[in-house]
């Protein structure tokens, strides 16, 4: 054991140095939980530190990002390549120790935490698709998949509202691969936690379904280690360990209190501190023992990694026909023909929602794609976002694709990103575009980490009609679109629906939201030979003008397109020659070259015309100033789609009205 509390202090030693040194940070978690992380890396977490990525390692999130000092110190005593040096910059510009934890950022870190409450859903996303991978693959003695995700969280994530939601869920699904470390220190940021917060978390743990283990010392190294051990061997519910902390322990005039959550100890105090844990050693130095355990760690990493690289191997020569597939799950790839079966689409077929095209495609890219991997929040009939013939994900069936999130927008978002942090699937997940609000931070994570999920927004603007303002988007998608590392698509007819998804499964590097029709839309005329580029290029010109120059352009995103290719006609009726620009993603349009994007808005050309449902901000940068635009800046109301479009102003005769004007004030003659 003093081996183990050897690690103890160092892990608690290098957090205070650390936050001292910057000035800045949280050293109440990392003083208190410690031990908890001691037992749990030492004697239970399989990875590997010189393969951070390696596919079955266990998955550790830290919950409670602001206790970030302690998991860097994790890091660098277990071997990681996350040197001293490192550390001594903590929280400073371009350091890989950044005040919360960032994935991508630093090897090892399988989240970027720091919004409380998100971790927890985020190893609800992990522990799912771990068992889903394990159904789908796993063959007798050949557990490929076959590894656990445990979190370390603190009070401030179980009062997020967050965490009962993926709570919730797991414990239904009864995801026995879970398990949650509870730093339970009864204080928060601002005092003492009874001030807000007294439930029975236990009960309400119980109540979702989970088992439930309390260490009441959280210095106890031996009960820690059982507690795991414990929880390991309840296949069936995820497990909840309440780690009864004091928060800073050993500041003999800060511990247990508010003063020591968010605020560096100074010197004094920190000097103290060290006398208690009767250390003796400079700042950023460990004893002989500790560093001696990195090139352990890395050995027996190694060594479970080549392991079950064998495993592997003998697993491709007994199923062979497997192979390909399993291998696109480690290396998180998609298949040569996920896409082949993407229907195109002419003028002659039936109109359609862009939401029921999204089905038609999701259903379609399924027959390819084993890992497609997703569900709604309580909207799949109308979000059209369940996969036929696939099954349901429940407990009894890890092998379905079809995931019942509940109406648990947040969680649903939060378990997305765990998805696709986990690798091995392509997750997405649908609502109404008006409620994309409750999941906006989960969002903003996996931009933030610039990983690849995909959110099916449907019911897209004031045509949804007599559900009133409270289902109308409006401000959404211009909020949406100032997210960075956002792709935002809103896609025109059902050749654009395909397309964003082509391009939406193809990439890996961001979120992709899709935002789609209630009301039935006509192919477009053009959309089905020029979508396959120009949705990817994010707009693109879909009916060009008769001259060389046209009278004006007009510039529009998803089911208004059809209006403007209307007007268009009108317009040549009375001898103005338009020309209509599909601009299905700001985003990838922005990515293009500064030539193809004069191409399709030549800046020669100052008469445009946008017409979108949605909110005018941001229109101005494409139509100029002597532009128009059809907008909404307004809530909507209650009535028939039709009705609420033509009061709003969203008709082919407002169109071209406005059009003539643009025309006529710019002293073009009409013939």
């Amino acid at each position: 054991m003093k081996l183990d509390n050897q690690v103890v202090q160092s892990l608690r030693v290098l957090s205070i140095d650390m936050i001292e040194k910057s000035k800045s940070g949280h050293p109440g978690l990392p003083m208190g939980a410690a031990p908890a992380v001691t037992a749990l890396w030492k004697n239970h977490l399989k990875f590997s530190p010189t393969n951070p990525e390696w596919f079955d390692r266990d998955r550790f999130i830290l919950s409670a990002g602001h206790g970030s000092a302690l998991l860097y110190s994790l890091l660098h005593v277990f071997g990681y390549d996350l040197p001293m040096s490192e550390l001594q910059q903590f929280r400073q510009m371009g350091s890989l120790t950044p005040g919360h934890p960032e994935y991508k950022h630093t090897a090892g870190v399988d989240a970027t935490t720091g919004p409380l409450g998100q971790g927890i859903a985020m190893g609800v996303g992990m522990a799912m698709t771990e068992a889903h991978l394990a159904a789908l693959y796993n063959r007798p003695n050949y557990p490929i998949v076959d590894h656990y995700t445990y979190l370390l969280c603190g009070d401030g994530c179980l009062m997020e509202g967050i965490s009962y939601e993926a709570a919730s869920l797991a414990g239904h699904l009864q995801l026995g691969k879970l398990i949650l470390l509870y730093d339970s220190n009864n204080i928060s940021l601002d005092g003492d936690l009874d001030k807000a917060f007294s439930e029975d978390v236990q009960a309400r743990f119980r109540s979702c379904g989970w088992q439930t283990l309390v260490v009441e010392d959280g210095n106890d190294l031996e009960a820690l280690n059982n507690a795991i051990v414990e929880a390991k061997l309840e296949k069936n519910k995820p497990t909840l360990i309440e780690v009864k902390t004091v928060i800073g322990y050993g500041s003999p005039n800060k511990a247990g209190s508010s003063a020591v959550h968010g605020s560096p100890l100074g010197a004094a105090e920190a000097a103290l501190v060290k006398q208690n844990y009767n250390w003796d050693l400079p700042p950023f130095t460990l004893p002989e023992e500790v560093e001696e355990l990195k090139e352990v760690y890395r050995k027996q990493g190694a060594q479970l990694e080549n392991e079950w690289f064998e495993t592997l191997q003998r697993y491709y020569q007994e199923y062979p026909e497997l192979q390909e597939e399993v291998e696109a799950v480690v290396y998180n790839s998609l298949p040569a023909n996920w896409d082949h079966a993407l229907e195109l689409y002419n003028e002659d077929h039936k109109a359609a929602a862009t939401r029921d095209a999204s089905g038609t495609a999701l259903n379609q890219i399924s027959k390819n794609l084993p890992t497609l991997f997703g569900g709604s929040a309580d909207l799949a009939s109308s979000n059209k976002t369940m996969l036929k013939n696939e099954g349901d994900f429940t407990a009894s069936n890890y092998a379905g694709k079809n995931i019942w999130f509940g109406v648990r927008e947040f969680a649903m978002g939060g378990i997305l990103n765990g998805m696709a942090l986990h690798g091995g699937v392509q997750p997405f997940g649908g609502t109404f575009f008006v409620f994309s609000d409750y999941l906006r931070s989960a969002v903003r994570s996996a931009a933030l980490m610039g990983i690849p999920v995909t959110y099916v927004m449907t019911h897209d603007s004031i045509a949804v009609g007599e559900d009133g303002p409270t289902h109308e988007p409006v401000e959404q998608i211009s909020s949406f679109r100032a997210m960075p590392g956002v792709t935002v698509i809103r896609p025109a007819d059902a050749n654009e629906t395909a397309e964003s998804y082509r391009y939406a499964l193809s990439q890996k590097d961001n979120p992709v939201m899709l935002v789609l029709s209630r009301q039935n839309l006509p192919i477009l005329p053009g959309s089905q030979e020029k979508a396959r580029v120009g949705v990817k290029r994010g707009g693109y010109v879909l009916v060009e003008s008769e001259g060389k120059r046209a009278d004006v352009i007009l510039i529009g995103t998803g089911s208004e397109v059809s209006l403007l290719v209307e007007a268009r006609k009108e317009l040549a009726q009375i001898g103005i020659d338009a020309s209509v620009v599909s601009m299905p993603s700001w985003e990838l349009f922005e990515q293009q070259s500064e030539d193809y994007r004069y191409s399709v808005l030549p800046w020669s050309n100052p008469r445009r015309l946008a017409c979108e449902m949605g909110s005018t901000f941001g229109w101005q940068r494409y139509v100029g100033p002597d532009g128009k635009i059809i907008g909404i800046n307004t809530f909507g109301a209650s009535a028939p789609g039709e009705e609420l479009m033509k009061h709003f102003g969203f008709t082919v005769e407002n169109i071209v009205n406005q059009a003539k004007k643009i025309v006529v004030n710019a002293g073009v003659k009409l013939v």
